[in-house]
């Protein structure tokens, strides 16, 4: 067992409130969206302005923990999550849907600070359990599958004058519990965990590793989010009752988290390539069961495949990362990872929406294919790479 298990633990708990404020918005954001916006098409606004949010608080986080420490950038984020949330309750109490934009977009920078956790993990033990500890602390998400859509249903009556405000309350909840959690964790210092010599940026990114971790994880978190995203919007066009979305995301998201408790194992068993190539191969599947019906076993089934092959991927591809640079040299490239992920995750998001009211749940779902075929076969090409022997000097 691997060292600093008492971090980790903090870690995963506080991954597992965040998952869940986040799997809440999913679950709830663009329905709605949809009943607030002055344009149906602008249904998935808030979940795009939240992935947005994600990806611009990835630079100020890293900056902010580099000159502070973790704990002060984990902080600032959950507070950040709970200002979001009742900004959130707030725009349905007033029916504004600028005020709920504003307010997901708070939450996607909460997103954005707390995506260091996994990064943290690594720090908080040696980097023979490195992989072990990013997937026990992606793994406290699991909570999220339940916890989040409940959430969601439980708090929809509890507030008189608007629907689901009691939802947001509950979320801001959360963000209150992650705070305490946070401010019991201790880790190495910046100037500590950094020690030693950095390369330039450029040197670092042109490394085929490190390029092929970063294009997976943003591809594999793109498809996920583009598809899940656009999922209760689908469903309920296809004729599926409202009752029906909440168990299809709370079985998505045990997919997203549960493989968790093997990944790490198996990423030091066969490597982050194959584990990466078997979580694209999970999301091709996730295509061709979406494409064989629209009934409810079809959203289900469709949806444990996004998450697993997300799960295979993302961890597989943040395992690769840390490959890659030195310790001198991890809250830069984070930094250039986070970015680049939420960068792409965000135009799929913003993308959902146009794609499924202009052409539908089938073109949606083919629309990602491309995008899986070229990560699939650049961590082909990599595996084959890292087995070959160093030349020598």
């Amino acid at each position: 067992m691997f060292t600093g298990r008492r971090n980790i633990l903090l870690l995963a708990l506080s991954q597992a409130m965040m998952l869940s404020a986040i799997v809440m918005s999913m679950a709830l954001g663009a329905i709605l969206g949809g009943v607030l916006a002055p344009d149906k098409s602008l249904a998935t606004l808030p979940i795009a302005v939240m992935v947005i949010g994600t990806a611009i608080a990835s630079l100020p986080a890293a900056i902010l923990m580099r000159r502070f420490d973790r704990r002060t950038g984990f902080l600032i984020g959950a507070t950040l999550g709970m200002v979001g949330s009742l900004l959130c309750a707030l725009a349905l109490q007033q029916r504004s849907f600028a005020l709920f934009v504003t307010g997901h977009l708070l939450l996607g920078n909460y997103q954005g600070f707390a995506n260091y956790y996994r990064f943290a993990a690594v720090e908080a033990t040696d980097s023979n359990h490195a992989s072990r500890a990013i997937s026990w602390v992606v793994a406290g998400g699991l909570v999220a599958a339940f916890l989040g859509p409940q959430l969601g249903q439980w708090g929809r009556d509890w507030m008189v004058g608007g629907l689901f405000v009691g939802s947001y309350l509950a979320q801001a909840a959360l963000s209150l519990t992650a705070l305490a959690l946070i401010s019991q964790i201790r880790l190495k210092p910046v100037a500590v965990a950094q020690a030693g010599e950095a390369r330039p940026l450029r040197q670092i990114l042109v490394q085929p590793a490190l390029q092929a971790s970063i294009l997976g994880s943003a591809v594999g978190y793109a498809v996920m989010i583009m598809v899940m995203t656009a999922t209760p919007l689908a469903m309920l066009g296809c004729g599926l009752p409202g009752s029906s979305v909440t168990p299809v995301i709370q079985w998505h998201v045990v997919g997203m988290f549960a493989p968790s408790f093997f990944t790490g194992s198996l990423i030091k068993r066969y490597g982050a390539p194959r584990i990466m190539q078997i979580g694209f191969v999970l999301l091709l599947g996730h295509v061709t069961v979406a494409l064989l019906g629209i009934e409810f076993l079809h959203f289900l089934s469709a949806l444990i495949l996004l998450g697993a092959g997300w799960n295979f991927a993302f961890i597989g591809g943040t395992a690769l990362l840390t490959q890659a640079y030195r310790p001198a040299e991890q809250l830069k490239v984070q930094a250039v990872n986070e970015f680049a992920i939420f960068g792409l995750v965000a135009l799929a998001t913003l993308s959902a929406g146009w794609l499924y009211d202009r052409f539908g749940w089938i073109t949606l779902n083919l629309a990602v294919v491309p995008l899986l075929a070229v990560a699939l076969l650049s961590t082909v090409v990599i595996e084959r790479r890292l087995r070959l022997p160093e030349k020598p000097p």
